[in-house]
């Protein structure tokens, strides 16, 4: 039996990519297990349908903070952790998606000589992936342009891939969508998606402008976990936390959609050939990756684009306007664009390296 350790956390956009190839994975023979954090949001989404080891891991923060003191042990606690399961399991390759988890693991796998790959989804890398490079066999990107990004040894062990995007994703029915949301077909529907975590500008923004909003659009708003406000209740609007067997048809039902700009969610609105505004991450609450993300699909003609600092009612309903405007344009970008799924060419690479050793 061909045995795989996926890995990867902190966020969902280092795990959904694994949703995508899982099945894929079990078709070809592989038996799959998971290595993640002990309360990360990767055990929410696989623990249910992967045999699922936690292990100790430390935060890696680019700020000052005492907890900076500890998670060096907690790290080296991690590649203990992950050894141990490694050994056990005996996997023939590690595919890791990066967030801080993939560390040890990586790690781990390097000193039992597991070959590693890693799967970069945004247009740099992250601190993670850079930290995990040396120890991996390849580095997959999901962009061309990405390859400008990388230096050394990375820049050697990297091969464009694209990102996996989950099929199920591209099979929603907008009736069943509208049916969800309790919505008409008579409006433009209009999706809002701040990430797993949510996002508190995107979600002040909709809620400060709804009155104005609801009499153009119906608005489904994805506001994050922890996030929902019960009290706001108004004809067009259908609010909920997460999005899971129902997000396909809430993408299907969209006709519009506003979000932060993950690398993975943006891929999967260009597959679904869905116009689309992006918000970025500002620097100030992130490393940029965001920014630059946007700033690519917005070069290629497949996105437009307000900065945080930007944000307001007003700027929201002239962007919205101007998606609704030049909507062709976008859907025909988006349907001619290379960015394409990537899960045919991973799992061909996850067979290669594998046979490698």
């Amino acid at each position: 039996m061909k045995r795989i350790v996926l890995t990867g956390g902190g966020t969902a956009g280092h795990v959904t990519p694994h949703l995508a190839l899982i099945p894929h994975l079990r078709q070809r023979g592989w038996e799959v297990h998971y290595l993640g954090t002990q309360d990360g949001i990767e055990r929410q989404l696989v623990g249910s349908q992967l045999p699922y080891y936690p292990i100790s891991a430390g935060k890696l923060r680019r700020y000052f903070s005492w907890r900076n003191l500890s998670d060096p042990f907690r790290v080296i606690k991690g590649v203990a952790d992950a050894y141990r399961h490694l050994r056990r399991i005996q996997p023939s390759i590690v595919f890791s998606k990066g967030g801080f988890v993939a560390v040890p693991v990586s790690l781990a796998a390097w000193l039992l000589r597991i070959p590693v790959i890693l799967h970069e989804s945004d247009l740099t890398p992250g601190l993670a992936n850079r930290l995990c490079a040396p120890f991996a066999r390849k580095l997959c990107v999901a962009f061309p342009d990405s390859l400008n990004y990388l230096k050394g040894g990375a820049a050697r062990k990297a091969v464009v891939t694209g990102t996996p995007i989950r099929e199920e994703l591209l099979k929603g029915s907008r009736e069943k969508g509208l049916a969800i949301c309790g919505f008409s077909d008579r409006r433009p529907v209009l999706l809002v998606i701040g990430g797993s975590l949510g996002s508190a500008l995107l979600n002040r923004t909709i809620r400060e402008n709804l009155a104005q909003l609801t009499g153009r659009y119906q608005i489904i708003h994805i506001c994050g976990r922890g996030n929902l406000e019960p009290e706001m209740k108004s004809p067009g609007y259908y609010q909920l936390e997460y999005a899971g067997e129902e997000l396909p048809h809430l993408l299907a039902a969209a006709d519009l959609v506003l979000s932060r700009a993950g690398a993975n969610v943006i891929v999967e609105l260009v597959a679904l050939a869905k116009p689309n505004v992006l918000v970025p991450l500002s620097r100030r609450a992130s490393r940029g990756d965001q920014i630059l993300n946007a700033a690519s699909f917005a070069r290629q003609g497949l996105s437009l684009v307000i900065q945080e600092e930007e944000l307001n009612g007003k700027v929201l309903h002239e962007t919205l306007g101007e998606l609704e405007k030049d909507r062709e344009r976008f859907i025909a970008a988006m349907q001619s664009s290379p960015i394409k799924d990537g899960t045919s060419k991973i799992l061909n690479l996850i067979e290669e390296e594998a046979r490698r050793g």
